[in-house]
C-alpha cells in the first residue's frame, strides 16, 4: 500500500479557490488509481473526484464538477484537487485515497483502500 499526506486545508471565504494537494511514498504511484473524498461531521463520507493512474480519465461528483479540477504529477508522487468558488457546503475533512491495485481508470468509491490522514477545509460565508 501506499502512504498519502494530504496538505493545503485551512479556513477561505466563499468564493475563494484552494487547492488541496496530496503527496505519495513509494516507487509504485504512478500506478494506482487516486480520488479525493470528503466527510462532514456525522455523514458519510463522499466520494467527490477521481483520476486514472495515467490521468487520461477523470470523475467529478455533481456537488464539484464545473468548479474543480483533479490532476496528478507522477514524476513527482503529487496529486492535487483545484477548487474554485467555494462555499460553506464544501467545509468538511478532505481526504486523499489510492487503490490497491494498478488500475487505468477511475474506481468506484469502494475500490480506494489507502487513505491519508484528512485535511481540513473550512469556508466562511
Amino acid at each position: 500500500q501506499v502512504q498519502l499526506v494530504e496538505s493545503g486545508g485551512g479556513l477561505v471565504q466563499a468564493g475563494d479557490s484552494l487547492t488541496l494537494s496530496c503527496t505519495a511514498s513509494g516507487p509504485t504511484f504512478s500506478t494506482y488509481a487516486m480520488g479525493w473524498f470528503r466527510q462532514v461531521p456525522g455523514k458519510d463520507r463522499d466520494f467527490i473526484s477521481g483520476i486514472s493512474s495515467t490521468g487520461g480519465s477523470t470523475y467529478y461528483a455533481a456537488s464539484v464538477k464545473g468548479r474543480s479540477t483533479i490532476s496528478r504529477d507522477n514524476a513527482e508522487n503529487t496529486m492535487s484537487l483545484q477548487m474554485n468558488s467555494l462555499k460553506p457546503e464544501d467545509t468538511a475533512v478532505y481526504y486523499c485515497a489510492a487503490t490497491l491495485e494498478p488500475k487505468n481508470r477511475v474506481p468506484l468509491a469502494y475500490e480506494f483502500h489507502s487513505w491519508g490522514q484528512g485535511t481540513q477545509v473550512t469556508v466562511s460565508s
